[in-house]
């Protein structure tokens, strides 16, 4: 008689469905629960739970399993059936890209239109004191997308210089310089107006690096006065969004974004006569210059 004992079967928290499904991070950051990089600090903080079992990072799921932060359930959908909505901001001066500050300050969330079970993920940053275009998303895998440096998007800023600027100083930001966090450059620079010590330029650069563009002027002993970013990849700020306006992308434009990311693009959707005729409606009012600036939420 064989007395060896049989090994213990452990049940695994990872279900067979979810070992063949996509990595934890991932899902979240779909879901518009943040970033993908902050998903990856929350996970590791042992805020989620995958089944009841708190979860591990790098961990796969299905849209069978259960998912909770902070004990709150999260609904996933299924990367083709999730629909991915991107708002324009354009960003006035003295307002913070943080959801909330401890100095009472206002953010960009103040006037962005409320969602119901979902968030607005901010497509990179912008300093207190920098103007232009900013880009929110329901989709946390496209806001990483867009933000990581592989994807090599350009972000065009358009900045005024107070100081001397002449062709070496110009070679020498395309050519690239050393900064505190290592070695950055402009892609391109373009004259724009004025003339003598009071300049304006537009300069493309590929990182999204903290502050980058006013490091490398003042690298070279000159002074950025006014700093707005104009574009962000493929999109321009329009001219009718004014300051501390925003306006939702349509399909076609969502598509485009997603195709420059590397992200498959959503599906169209029928879109109704009402929603359509209220995108109009604000498109007209923008244009006409009689889009009162949305209040901030108190």
């Amino acid at each position: 008689m064989n007395d060896k004992k049989e090994p213990e079967i452990i049940d695994n928290p990872i279900s067979e469905d979810s070992a063949k499904g996509e990595k934890l991070q991932k899902v979240l950051a779909r879901a518009g629960a943040g970033s993908r990089r902050e998903m990856e600090k929350v996970i590791s903080s042992g805020r989620v739970t995958v089944n009841g079992k708190v979860a591990q990072l790098g961990e796969r799921v299905a849209v069978t399993d259960t998912i909770a932060l902070d004990g709150k359930r999260v609904r996933i959908n299924d990367a083709e059936s999730k629909a991915i909505r991107v708002l324009l901001y354009n960003k006035p001066e003295g307002e913070i890209c943080s959801r909330s500050d401890p100095e009472g300050r206002p953010t960009v969330y103040d006037r962005l239109p409320k969602l119901q079970g979902e968030r607005w993920v901010s497509v990179g940053r912008l300093d207190f004191n920098t103007s232009g275009l900013l880009l929110f998303t329901t989709d946390g895998e496209l806001a990483n997308k867009l933000m990581h440096p592989s994807s090599s998007i350009d972000r065009e800023y358009l900045v005024r210089i107070q100081g001397e600027v002449d062709d070496d100083m110009k070679d020498r930001l395309r050519e690239g310089v050393l900064l505190e966090d290592g070695k950055a450059r402009f892609t391109d620079i373009v004259d724009g107006q004025g003339e003598g010590r009071n300049r304006w330029f537009y300069c493309v650069v590929m990182e999204g690096r903290n502050r980058e563009v006013r490091r490398l002027w003042e690298s070279q002993g000159v002074k950025v006065s006014r700093l707005k970013r104009v574009r962000y990849g493929n999109i321009f700020i329009p001219s009718h969004v004014r300051v501390g306006q925003w306006i939702e992308l349509n399909h076609k434009e969502v598509s485009e974004l997603c195709l420059t990311a590397g992200v498959q693009p959503p599906k169209p959707k029928p879109v109704s006569q009402k929603s359509q005729q209220a995108r109009e409606r604000q498109i007209r009012r923008l244009k006409a210059g009689q889009g009162k600036r949305p209040q901030r939420r108190r």
